[in-house]
């Protein structure tokens, strides 16, 4: 009873059943079997079949082009990565037995470079032999890393040269600055 159901269901994206779309009839229940009409020539069915696949055909590219409109909706585009590029790894899905707490764990480790560009979403990263993890990662899980710039050797100590104070404020009777 479940078969007949399904196969006798008009699909949403064809807008006809499965059993139309295979044997172009419907699918009766019951009924006479010794039923006397008229018998339809194998060049008229095979002309309607043509039909009803084509009709099924272009009720799915429509459904298809409705579906892909929909996605790209939320989709954006991916940056372009090139070999040498120095990226960060995210730690989202990777375990570190010496950290016991993903609250106080830093969201991204290391500084790696990548070694080949698999395709546009994937890349292979050269990562040190002691990490546990496939050398090929998903675009998500990588980050450009931003250089800072380099120190400047003011009296003895390191110092950066700041472009622009954007924000200050005052912990615990330190002065913090934001740059």
């Amino acid at each position: 009873m479940a078969k007949f159901t399904v196969n006798n269901k008009v699909h949403t994206a064809t807008k006809v059943s499965p059993f139309m779309a295979n044997y172009g009839k419907e699918l009766r229940m019951g009924g006479d079997i010794r039923r006397k009409g008229k018998v339809e020539s194998v060049t008229e069915f095979v002309e309607r079949m043509k039909k009803v696949h084509e009709e099924a055909e272009a009720a799915l590219k429509k459904t298809q082009e409705e579906i892909k409109r929909y996605a790209d909706r939320s989709r954006k585009e991916t940056e372009k990565w090139e070999k040498g590029d120095r990226v960060l790894l995210s730690t989202k899905d990777l375990v570190f037995k010496e950290r016991p707490t993903k609250r106080l764990m830093e969201r991204y480790v290391e500084l790696y470079t990548i070694e080949e560009v698999v395709l546009s979403n994937v890349v292979k990263l050269q990562l040190l032999s002691s990490m546990r993890i496939h050398l090929v990662v998903n675009v998500s899980q990588i980050v450009w890393y931003k250089e800072e710039g380099k120190p400047i050797e003011v009296e003895g100590v390191k110092e950066w040269e700041v472009e622009k104070i954007l924000n200050k404020k005052k912990i615990r009777g330190v002065e913090k600055y934001l740059v």
